[in-house]
């Protein structure tokens, strides 16, 4: 149980109504404590009768009656009651699910790039889902049925001790064998339960990976395989499922059997004691026989709730798992700090800390604001590692990289990412409007901004040529645009923002040489007063900037001017020459 102390502080945010929960349910419990009584009492009446003990028949009609009408009148308020404690209850349990998946998604938001790196999107999806649904209900149908089951023992084994002790010995003395065995029963569950919750993340994963990638498994004709690796991991759920419910299924018979002996005892004892005389009342074995089945079902439920329980436990492991995961990137600084975009590299070697791989050495720049800044160079040069230091998605340990003079550490976080508009190599669109799309990067943008944005990106035209215009709903990741259309897109994204800092990684790449024109003449109009970093294979797309750098394995092998490189030996003047023979061909 203690993977479920981290809810406590959800029971204590809510537990004013679950104080009124448990105060309904013990009401609850008092009116279902009548029925039997008055049956007792009924029976015990016409048992007289029929013995000769009560000879006025009026009286024994009437005496039955008034225990009708109070038996209804007990059972209908029982049941109001009931049910305003499941409403008290449940409600409970649905508030704490939006707040443990509110918390979950927003330290899900809070967790470092590297993360994401090492855990897959299928596994955090169904830890904020399913494992959610199990702690759901713990706190909901689990904790209801407990508080029940405890307080129907409390008032009605109180109450048989009451009317006869010995007999109430008798009746609950199975129950310390049918707590043991749930206490065996419930280990295996939990070890169970973990494997199953396990698999499900497995096959949630291999399902979403499918889905996001059917466009490559199809082009491949590889459905067969997939489909195998597939059944492979439902038939690995499927036994370990049948494991569990294996365990699970011992809970009900067991507890059948237990019940049985009880009422045999009952009616036993109880009527070699009624004979005997001990017991004064034929009713009272009657009534005995209907407490002992009236605590079947909460007997019955021990079980099912010992079984969520369980299943809770391991659910919230894995989310308390997440969840005690620091982020590696931390802000450090809570009042404000403007950010005016004055960046500078200082002798920087960075390493990416899941892999291993030194991506920049000794890597030393600076880019002011108004100027324009472009890096160049072979796949796995380290180019992008460039903007993503810039945007604090991972910390530099050896060297220093300063904005306006500060180290990056020392700004608020927030400030200097709401300072950036970042455009990356994958462009990411999401299943929405293409007008919110563009206004991911300005929420409260008006609609001149937006058209503005997406006529400065070079993508209007194309826009307004789709039926419903900047209304069309994307598809996932934006499956329904062409590439340099999810380019653009992101592009404008970015600017409609006005941000003091423009990355751009290698956005332009699937664009024609025309529209790339196009698009950086606006932005040259755009970033005047801002500091932009271009990341491209292009010399088309870094002709313009104000300084060029070329990486090559995390180093500095060249940098000044489009003219500068051009006239000097080396990958730049190489480069510039192979892609000006292309254009040519």
């Amino acid at each position: 149980m203690k993977e479920l102390k981290y809810l406590n502080k959800y029971f204590l945010k809510y537990k004013g109504r679950l104080l009124l929960g448990v105060f309904i349910t013990i009401i609850a419990t008092v009116f279902k404590l009548v029925v039997p009584m008055k049956i007792g009492d009924s029976v015990t009446v016409v048992k007289q009768y029929m013995n000769g003990e009560i000879t006025d028949l009026v009286f024994v009609k009437h005496q039955l009656l008034i225990n009708i009408l109070l038996l209804l009148g007990a059972a209908l308020l029982s049941a109001f009651f009931t049910f305003m404690m499941r409403q008290t209850f449940i409600v409970v349990s649905r508030y704490v699910e939006y707040d443990l998946k509110n918390e979950i998604f927003q330290h899900y938001e809070k967790l470092s790039l590297g993360f994401y790196k090492q855990n897959r999107t299928g596994d955090l999806m169904n830890r904020i889902s399913e494992d959610v649904s199990k702690v759901r209900m713990y706190v909901g149908p689990a904790l209801m049925y407990s508080i029940t089951t405890v307080t129907l023992f409390i008032v009605v084994v109180s109450y048989m001790f009451y009317k006869a002790p010995t007999l109430t010995l008798y009746a609950i003395a199975p129950l310390p064998i049918l707590s043991l065995a749930i206490y065996k029963l419930s280990v295996l569950i939990n070890q169970r339960t973990t494997i199953v919750q396990q698999y499900l993340s497995k096959l949630t994963t291999f399902t979403q990976e499918s889905f996001s990638g059917i466009a490559v498994i199809k082009a491949y004709g590889i459905e067969p395989r997939t489909n195998t690796n597939f059944e492979e991991l439902a038939e690995g759920s499927k036994v370990k499922n049948i494991d569990l419910a294996k365990v699970q299924a011992l809970f009900f018979p067991l507890m059948m059997l237990l019940i049985g002996v009880s009422n045999i005892l009952v009616i036993y004892i109880g009527g070699s004691r009624y004979i005997n005389g001990q017991i004064a009342e034929f009713g009272t074995i009657v009534e005995f026989l209907i407490y002992v089945n009236m605590l079947t079902w909460p007997v019955a439920v021990v079980g099912w709730v010992t079984s969520m329980v369980q299943q809770a436990e391991a659910s919230q492991k894995r989310i308390n798992e997440f969840l005690e995961t620091e982020p590696t990137i931390q802000n450090l600084v809570e009042e404000s700090t403007p950010v005016n975009g004055n960046i500078e590299f200082n002798n920087l070697t960075f390493t990416y800390p899941d892999t291993g791989i030194t991506a920049l050495k000794d890597v030393s720049f600076t880019v002011k604001p108004g100027e324009t800044l472009a890096v160049i160079g072979n796949t796995g040069s380290g180019k992008s590692t460039v903007l993503e230091l810039i945007g604090r998605l991972y910390d530099v340990e050896e060297g220093m990289l300063k904005m306006d003079g500060t180290p990056i550490r020392k700004l608020n976080l927030n400030d200097l990412r709401e300072s950036i508009g970042y455009v990356p190599q994958d462009a990411f669109l999401f299943s929405d409007t293409l007008r919110n799309n563009i206004r991911f990067g300005k929420e409260n943008a008006s609609e001149e901004e937006v058209i503005e944005a997406a006529k400065n990106a070079a993508v209007h035209q194309n826009i307004i040529g789709f039926n419903k215009g900047y209304d069309t709903i994307l598809g996932e990741r934006g499956i329904t645009l062409s590439g340099g259309q999810k380019q653009r897109v992101s592009i404008a994204r970015a600017i409609i923002k006005d941000p003091q800092i423009l990355l751009f990684d290698d956005c332009l790449s699937a664009v024609d040489t025309e529209t790339e024109e196009e698009i950086l003449q606006n932005l040259n109009k755009i970033s005047k007063n801002k500091s932009t970093i271009i990341v491209s294979h292009r010399i088309s797309s870094v002709k313009n900037a104000n300084k060029i750098i070329v990486l090559e394995e995390g180093k500095i092998i060249q940098q000044g001017t489009h003219n500068e490189l051009v006239n000097s030996e080396g990958y730049y003047k190489e480069l510039y020459a192979k892609q000006l023979l292309e254009k040519e061909m």
